[in-house]
């Protein structure tokens, strides 16, 4: 029985992750412009969405050939790695994206966010597993009026290991007083999914243009589980629990 409804939140709630895309394709043209655009890059961030800052940066500067600008830029940035200095460079450019309410409040997923409402009006339980960090997740809240949705939130601050793995997911069960198959994850991405489905839950993946060409090809999911007109979740979200929640024959 579904008792829980846990959501991501980059790409799941909001669009942060286009624009996580975009900072480290401008980040990746900063250190060198050279032959590659930004299309480049965000077409590469397909491949690692949702995993942690440091897996995504390694794989974009080996992508692109980008280590040794990296490395040249450590001193001034105070940091011992090149996959720390290229971070620190599209932080400054993400932070300043999120410095206008405006364009979080444009990137909001409205149909999601809906569900989420539709959950707690339902009193189900719901909780927040993103792979975000701490003060980012609490300004995003903030700003998109969200912070007091959730029962319980959980960040990368919060676990030694980020999505696939399953710790964040089975964290917030267990914060939540919940079985993990008494929990539907809403998730977006690969990794997110891998992560629900380790931990025993049920989810539903919301595809995004980032994510729906690598959702499609993992086939993680039963299609009747995969959503790419976010208008539809709810009501495959209600399909699920009532199938999960209808008595034994």
């Amino acid at each position: 029985m579904i008792k829980a409804v846990l959501f991501d939140l980059d790409g799941t709630l909001v669009q942060t992750e286009s624009l996580k895309a975009i900072s480290y394709a401008r980040a990746a043209v900063d250190l060198s412009g050279d032959g590659f655009t930004e299309s480049d890059v965000i077409e590469a961030f397909k491949d690692v969405v949702g995993l942690s800052r440091q897996e995504v940066a390694e794989t974009l500067l080996e992508r692109f050939g980008l280590a040794e600008a990296a490395t040249t830029r450590m001193p001034e940035l105070g940091v011992e790695t090149p996959w720390q200095a290229y971070v620190q460079i599209r932080l400054a450019i993400y932070n300043e994206m999120l410095a206008d309410p405006q364009i979080l409040y444009d990137h909001l997923c409205p149909y999601n966010v809906a569900l989420l409402d539709y959950a707690r009006t339902n009193a189900f339980r719901t909780g927040l597993a993103t792979m975000s960090y701490c003060a980012q997740v609490n300004k995003v809240l903030r700003i998109l009026n969200l912070n007091g949705k959730f029962d319980f939130v959980a960040s990368r601050d919060d676990v030694e290991n980020g999505k696939p793995d399953p710790e964040i997911y089975l964290m917030v069960a267990r914060q939540l007083e919940v079985l993990p198959n008494e929990c539907l994850v809403i998730e977006d991405s690969p990794s997110g999914v891998k992560a629900a489905l380790v931990a025993g839950m049920s989810c539903i993946v919301v595809t995004t243009d980032l994510t729906r060409k690598g959702i499609r090809s993992s086939q993680l999911l039963p299609d009747k589980w995969v959503v790419d007109d976010p208008s539809r979740l709810q009501s495959v979200a209600a399909s699920l629990i009532a199938e999960e929640n209808s008595p034994n024959d």
